[in-house]
């Protein structure tokens, strides 16, 4: 560092000067058969430009050792501890679980998840296992009915919108209601097997149910013709009071059943996790065509 500060107090000239001198003839070696042009002695500008720029690198670097400014660093330096420092807690961190833990267990808490389409008889059958069988009968949209109808409820203007439309409720709220609804029973009538009618509707609604709340044993699909459905909903908007039992709204979740909640069907078939039952046929029959399912699922344990 003293050698440059000095080397800026020598006149230009001679800095540039003592710099470019060339070897002798005598000393040149020889790579070539050709003539060597010899130097002029006058030093050019890029060497001077060059000179310089080294003069006031030393400089700038004495004058910040001197202000107690830190010097620096070469490119690099330090960074090799500091990555090897940070690996351990990379690693840590890639085998931390990314998934959810869910509410329950799926050894003691059992799911059946009850799909169809709008009135293939879903409910009727939900109570008939219900007695029989000693399942709680879930029903996603009645949960969502009586929230909505619940004073206060921050949620009630918005259900009413989406029932009203024919579409799907956010997700958030039906699984909070699910997963509440089932916290409740099984503190008061202590029982662990539920029959959730109606849900899920959507492909994300499954998996996300399913990461936070308990993975399902199995899917009971109705299978209904979409005429007899027609006449069953609109018999039964007869007396039921319901705002979406007419005939814009009905055709409305028949087009949502087929487009968003019949591919959730076909997704849990390569599970091989779906039961189908034909509904075109009186209940009773439809209810024997069930209890078979049941029987052979739940015969060990049957309440």
């Amino acid at each position: 560092m003293l050698r440059s500060t000095a080397l800026l107090r020598q006149p230009l000239t001679r800095r540039v000067t003592a710099q470019c001198i060339r070897p002798t003839s005598s000393s040149w070696r020889a790579y070539s058969t050709s003539s060597h042009k010899t130097n002029s002695g006058t030093p050019s500008f890029a060497a001077m430009l060059a000179v310089a720029s080294m003069g006031f690198a030393a400089y700038s670097m004495l004058v910040k050792s001197r202000e107690g400014q830190a010097m620096p660093r070469r490119q690099g330096a330090g960074e090799g501890e500091q990555q090897s420092s940070a690996e351990p807690v990379k690693k840590v961190q890639e085998h931390e679980p990314s998934q959810p833990i869910p509410a329950f267990s799926s050894d003691e808490v059992t799911v059946v998840f009850v799909l169809g389409g709008p009135g293939a008889g879903k409910g009727t059958q939900c109570e008939n296992l219900k007695r029989d069988y000693g399942f709680v009968h879930l029903s996603a949209g009645d949960l969502l009915r009586a929230e909505q109808k619940r004073p206060g409820s921050k949620y009630g203007e918005l259900i009413n919108h989406y029932i009203r439309e024919g579409l799907i409720v956010p997700m958030e709220v039906t699984i909070a209601l699910l997963e509440n609804a089932m916290k409740e029973a099984m503190e008061t009538s202590k029982s662990t097997r539920f029959l959730i009618d109606g849900f899920p509707r959507k492909m994300d609604q499954a998996i996300k149910f399913e990461e936070v709340v308990v993975p399902s044993k199995v899917v009971l699909y109705f299978e209904c013709p979409e005429e007899v459905m027609l006449k069953r909903l609109l018999k039964r908007g007869e007396s039921s009071g319901r705002i979406d039992d007419n005939i814009e709204s009905i055709k409305k979740r028949f087009n949502v059943f087929t487009e968003t909640s019949f591919p959730v069907i076909e997704a849990f078939e390569k599970q091989n996790k779906v039961k189908k039952v034909h509904c075109d046929q009186p209940v009773e029959d439809v209810y024997k065509e069930v209890k078979t399912v049941f029987d052979t699922m739940f015969a060990n344990d049957k309440s």
